[in-house]
């Protein structure tokens, strides 16, 4: 995008409804968000390849629903960061708060500082990664995608775990329910390696664990009958 296709909106003067408004009529486009004052759901449901930068730090449920948008958050994100994302980017350079990519089917979230609580919890697709740390339950219930932590995760990591991936560099306090270390071979060193790129990330790909699904939560067992009644 040249400087020439840069449209700039201000929060300070323009309602959040109409800054909403015309990003979602936009086709395509560069927009620049000012103001933002952690204004709660900005940005949410485009569906177009806008390129938006967001200039200052957000409220609840920024970029929710984002289909095929590149967007960039020049500061920190509050609660529900990327909810439910189906294509396309987004990018904080501070810190989110709690559930970033929740249940997000698809795209690129990226967290360039720490991640609060159920970081990519029920995520189905969505492929995030964390700069620095991610808090407890993050990956809780994650049945798609990869989460990649650069720094270390909180307690009960990877509880109740489907089929996704999860890749920590630092240390875990604790694994959650089925979740258990697996081995890192050659696919995943590659599949490591193309996410850290995607994501501008500086890491060793060899410096990292993989996590995964034990699969013993899939089906019912004789043993358990008991305790059905």
């Amino acid at each position: 995008m040249t400087a020439l296709n840069l449209e700039s909106l201000d929060l300070a003067t323009l309602p959040l409804r109409d800054v909403n408004a015309r990003l979602q009529a936009a086709g395509d486009g560069h927009f620049r968000i000012t103001g933002p004052n952690g204004a709660h759901a900005l940005a949410v449901g485009l569906t177009s390849p806008l390129e938006v930068e967001i200039m200052g730090h957000t409220g609840y449920y920024t970029a929710g629903m984002n289909q095929e948008a590149s967007l960039t958050i020049h500061g920190n994100a509050g609660p529900g960061l990327a909810e439910n994302m189906m294509s396309g980017s987004v990018r904080v350079t501070g810190d989110a708060s709690q559930y970033a990519g929740a249940t997000g089917h698809g795209g690129l979230l990226v967290i360039e500082g720490h991640a609060s609580s159920r970081c990519g919890i029920s995520m189905k697709g969505i492929d995030i990664v964390v700069g620095g740390n991610v808090g407890h339950m993050s990956a809780f219930m994650a049945q798609a995608g990869r989460l990649v932590v650069l720094g270390d995760a909180g307690a009960d990591f990877g509880d109740s775990l489907y089929e996704a991936r999860l890749y920590v560099r630092g240390d875990v306090k604790s694994l959650g329910a089925d979740c258990i270390e697996k081995p890192l071979l050659a696919e995943h060193l590659d599949e490591l390696t193309r996410l850290l790129d995607r994501a501008g990330m500086d890491a060793d790909p060899l410096t990292f664990r993989r996590y995964g699904s034990a699969r013993k939560l899939y089906n019912f067992t004789i043993d358990d009958a008991g305790a059905a009644k």
